[in-house]
């Protein structure tokens, strides 16, 4: 990875933020040899409890984009998920998943960046216009786009300065909670596990736990706030709680026993206002944000990511000018629009289904557990199969 302490003064695209969204995009333009700035304030990215695992659909995502080579060496691949509903073992899943450290997953994407010097800075100032960008950096450095890309997920700092309004459209909407197992993966009896909450009451989405490198991870999604007496009770016995609320996996789990601190991050569903303007778009978490219980989020970052660089900043430089009519096609752009509507609607969902006491919601929980019992029993029936009477050969 080469940094600098200020980037070049002339670019083609200049990124804020060397997250997933950016430093991928910077990644895929570096290839395409176009010229590029990447900004960030660290140049490395600091620890931090976000993602820490993809499905299959996304990892083809990376595939293709030509990325799956360089997150491979950085991901803990793994099958077979052990998957418990209603208090019982439901289902085995065949099927791949990824697990990650968020840190290092980062800081190997920008290792690996391709003649792309990250500028390690604080933005000052930025200037658009229907022709070029400015920005200057808090130690005096300018950088001059044609194109501006804010790939800055959560920080407010550069929406403030260009004027860009965030949207709060549920306010608390779910919380994620990390944690590791004392348990190693060679000890725990299961590959990887999914287990469900039972009670609406409980406001439980599910824990999942699944192996990252050499330690058993577990990460809970929880319909419920930090301010929360119950998450300040499961942040000081993490153990206890879990093995009140899911005893059916408990002793296969080290009983429960936790080797870390609980790391929780409340998570807002949000979205942009005011963004269609001359010389800037805003991608992935910078654009809008959906819960990470469904799982979609890193794929909705990913297509944002792969429309831009495969289909609308090529054809935006091929012309003069950078105005806000011409970048809006890609905020219309149907593969975008499509991905985002739903990632919204899962998110929402996931919680109603959850939480929601209204009759209908009620309903449709007695619907979904009855199939599922339903499930459990017919497997149970075809496991034991037909009974022998006495005597017959």
């Amino acid at each position: 990875m080469t940094t600098a302490a200020a980037g070049p003064t002339e670019v083609e695209v200049a990124i804020i933020g060397a997250g997933m969204a950016g430093t991928t995009l910077a990644t895929l333009l570096g290839n395409a040899g176009r010229k590029v700035a990447l900004i960030d304030p660290h140049r490395v990215h600091h620890d931090e409890f976000r993602a820490e695992k993809i499905g299959a659909d996304q990892m083809q995502l990376f595939e293709k984009l030509g990325l799956d080579k360089m997150v491979m060496p950085l991901v803990t691949p793994f099958t077979d998920i052990d998957v418990f509903r209603l208090g019982q073992f439901f289902a085995r899943e065949k099927k791949w998943e990824y697990a990650f450290s968020y840190g290092r997953l980062i800081n190997g994407l920008r290792d690996a960046l391709p003649q792309v010097p990250i500028t390690v800075g604080k933005v000052a100032e930025v200037s658009t216009g229907p022709d070029r960008q400015r920005l200057v950096l808090a130690d005096g450095a300018v950088i001059d786009a044609r194109l501006l890309v804010v790939a800055t997920g959560h920080s407010e700092s550069v929406r403030r300065t260009i004027g860009v309004e965030r949207i709060e459209l549920s306010k608390a909407h779910s919380l994620s909670m990390g944690f590791d197992l004392a348990i190693a993966p060679r000890d725990c009896a299961f590959g990887a596990i999914t287990c469900y909450g039972k009670r609406a009451s409980d406001r439980v989405a599910y824990l999942t736990v699944f192996p990252i490198g050499d330690k058993m991870r577990a990460n809970m999604f929880v319909y419920r706030t930090v301010a929360e007496q119950w998450t300040r009770d499961f942040r000081a016995d993490p153990q206890k709680m879990l093995r009140e609320l899911m005893p059916e996996i408990a002793a296969q789990c080290g009983n429960f026993e936790v080797a870390s601190p609980v790391e929780v991050r409340q998570v807002n569903l949000t979205t942009t206002q005011g963004h269609r303007r001359d010389g800037v778009v805003f991608i992935g978490d910078a654009f809008s944000t959906t819960c990470p219980t469904p799982g979609v989020g890193i794929g909705r970052v990913m297509i944002d990511v792969d429309q831009l660089h495969s289909v609308h900043i090529p054809r935006w430089l091929e012309t003069p000018g950078m105005a806000a009519d011409k970048i809006g096609a890609f905020y219309d752009d149907p593969v975008k629009v499509a991905s985002d509507k739903a990632g919204m609607r899962v998110s929402f969902y996931a919680k109603q289904i959850t939480t929601e006491t209204g009759l209908e919601w009620r309903v449709r929980r007695l619907r979904n557990n009855t199939a599922r019992q339903l499930m459990i029993i017919g497997r149970k029936m075809r496991h034991l199969g037909p009974r022998r009477e006495p005597g017959m050969a």
